[in-house]
């Protein structure tokens, strides 16, 4: 009752302010317009007017904000509730409807979200790149170092990105209302890697006005690892292969782990330069981890700094879901060919572990091929969960985490790949 009070006390505040500012521009030298005229401009001024009536009449702008701000509440619910992906959903949902509000510019230029989206995730895109050096300070390659076999299937996991980049182009000759071009297909394409900073980057870089349908199927996909791998995984494995228990891992040491970063962004700086901020600031972060010397600045990169970068992405990618970019047929599409990259780059890990088997004498389960895909560690948690229903004493999680680690390091060498070709995907 007291909120309903001040609520009303609120309005009739604003009604007497919205009637002396009036008066004070009316040419009869101060005198009131009629109660009708000042009630209907403050119905004018609120966003209930706003969203039934837009200003220029089309529905995007009208009822389109209002199933956007839904869309927003949607993936708060999901983050809270569900505890989907919540550290970026919470901010994206949140941004996505203070972007909607009608009237207040929040996202325009000059408003607060559009300096954010700006400063932060049109090229060169920090905070994508801060965010890679707080997971590269988070990540143990010991496991990938010392079975190194295992970057073959986080390699394989990547297959599906460029197969979503011809389906993409597919969907343009085949569906009416979707035109992808190259650069389109390439970003969208991006999201197989399972991999959030990776996908906002990309998409910064190639198609920012895809930016927000990519982001939230990246990350919502992310979400749905442990629903969309175990049938894919069931489904091309048998029991045996399921039961198949790995030798355990030998100790690397703190050599190794220091010189593999190093090692890493050489090799990047020869073959791929265009994967270097990526890659850079990866290692960059990884190397701070292992090197024993700087550990408050790890402990920074860990905690503190990619948290605060977290809230600001988010919000950066909120713009972007606008009602008139984000309700329309291309955003189906995206969301569609999605799923396909991330059951497709699922499928990828699983059979190169298979073939593997093939020609190796030492057996790899092929239940940690699926960790390829780089949902780090959510990715290896459902190896380690497949792995146990068929044999509850087997232990895959550290062996998933090798093809787990490797699969951020594929998809940020396939960002650079499609980087390389950006001034010809026009």
């Amino acid at each position: 009752m007291k909120l309903l009070k001040l609520v009303g006390i609120a309005a009739a505040l604003a009604f007497v302010a919205v009637a002396v500012a009036w008066a004070a521009q009316s040419p009869e030298g101060g005198r009131l317009p009629s109660t009708g005229v000042v009630i209907q401009e403050f119905l004018k001024s609120t966003g209930i007017y706003e969203f039934f009536m837009p200003a220029n009449g089309h529905w995007q702008n009208g009822i389109g904000r209002v199933i956007m701000i839904a869309v927003g509440m949607l993936l708060l619910w999901l983050a809270i509730k569900k505890k989907f992906e919540p550290l970026l959903l919470v901010p994206i949902g949140f941004g996505c409807i203070l972007t909607n509000i009608p009237l207040a510019g929040i996202s325009d230029e000059g408003g607060i979200l559009h300096l954010i989206y700006q400063v932060g995730i049109l090229p060169p895109g920090i905070f994508p790149l801060l965010i890679f050096m707080g997971v590269g300070a988070m990540t143990d390659f010991g496991p990938m170092i010392a079975n190194p076999r295992t970057a073959l299937l986080g390699a394989a996991a990547q297959f599906g990105i460029f197969t979503t980049l011809i389906g993409s182009l597919l969907l343009t000759q085949w569906v009416p209302g979707i035109n992808f071009d190259l650069k389109d297909a390439a970003a969208i394409g991006i999201i197989g890697g399972a991999d959030g900073p990776t996908s906002i980057f990309l998409a910064g870089q190639l198609s920012p006005e895809l930016l927000g349908a990519i982001a939230v199927a990246a990350y919502s996909y992310m979400a749905l690892v442990p629903v969309i791998q175990p049938p894919i995984m069931r489904w091309l494995t048998t029991e045996n292969e399921r039961k198949i228990r790995m030798e355990q891992l030998r100790y690397v040491s703190r050599l190794e782990k220091i010189l593999f970063p190093l090692s890493t962004l050489v090799l990047c700086i020869l073959l791929l330069p265009s994967a270097a901020p990526l890659i850079g600031m990866f290692m960059l972060g990884n190397l701070m981890r292992e090197c024993g010397v700087v550990e408050r600045l790890s402990h920074v990169a860990q905690n503190a700094l990619i948290n605060i970068v977290t809230i600001f992405l988010g919000l950066g990618v909120g713009t972007k879901l606008a009602a008139d970019k984000f309700l329309n047929v291309e955003t189906l599409g995206i969301l569609v060919m999605g799923v396909l990259a991330f059951m497709i780059g699922t499928a990828g890990g699983v059979l190169m572990a298979k073939l593997m088997n093939v020609f190796s004498k030492d057996k790899i389960n092929p239940l940690i091929g699926s960790a390829g895909v780089s949902a780090v560690p959510m990715a290896a948690r459902v190896s380690q969960v497949e792995g146990a229903k068929a044999d509850p004493e087997n232990v895959l999680i550290m062996h998933a985490m090798g093809p787990n680690v490797a699969g951020v390091i594929g998809s940020a060498v396939a960002a650079g790949v499609l980087l390389t070709l950006k001034d010809i995907l026009s």
